[in-house]
């Protein structure tokens, strides 16, 4: 069964070890950890120092996905537009043993929960690169609908996003 922890420092050896070339970096969004390859100091820095690159104290939040063989999966939330009801997903990313075995998804739909019920979101966003077909899949499969693509990037980004209504647990 899988469960979500916060993020621990410890965690950032096995994403970075996930991490396995310059494409998965690039589709992971990994410039914003500095260049190729990571390193598990680049991911806490990030994470410890710099609080994701976000200006509040308390919009920030990794989350670690784990069972009972260890750390599978990672994902942040943060708050986005001030009002602290919208949530954007990001940095999204599966041990590459597991990936296509179901755990993204489910780790996305407890994150989901999580937005919903705990923090109380009315909606949450997430991007994906177009040509990350995998990623767009599981957004898909977890509720995601497309709202626009962001034409300015490397690679096109499409915008997706949950509104949460009182039915939706």
């Amino acid at each position: 069964m899988l469960k979500l922890r916060p993020y621990k420092s410890y965690d950032a050896q096995a994403i970075a070890k996930w991490v396995q070339d310059k494409d998965v970096f690039s589709l992971w969004g990994g410039e914003r950890f500095g260049d190729y390859p990571i390193t598990a100091e680049n991911i806490d820095k990030k994470y410890r120092e710099d609080n994701g690159d976000c200006a509040e104290p308390d919009n920030f939040y990794p989350w670690t996905a784990f069972d009972d063989t260890g750390v599978v999966g990672h994902f942040i939330m943060r708050y986005i537009n001030g009002d602290h009801k919208v949530i954007r997903f990001g940095w999204v990313i599966v041990d590459s043993s597991v990936r296509g075995k179901g755990y993204g998804t489910e780790m996305l739909r407890l994150g989901l929960k999580y937005a919903y019920e705990i923090l109380g979101a009315k909606k949450v966003t997430i991007g994906v690169f177009e040509r990350n077909t995998p990623a767009y899949k599981c957004y898909k499969k977890v509720g995601f609908a497309d709202v626009d693509v962001v034409k300015d990037e490397p690679w096109d980004i499409i915008e997706m996003e949950i509104n949460f209504r009182s039915e939706n647990k």
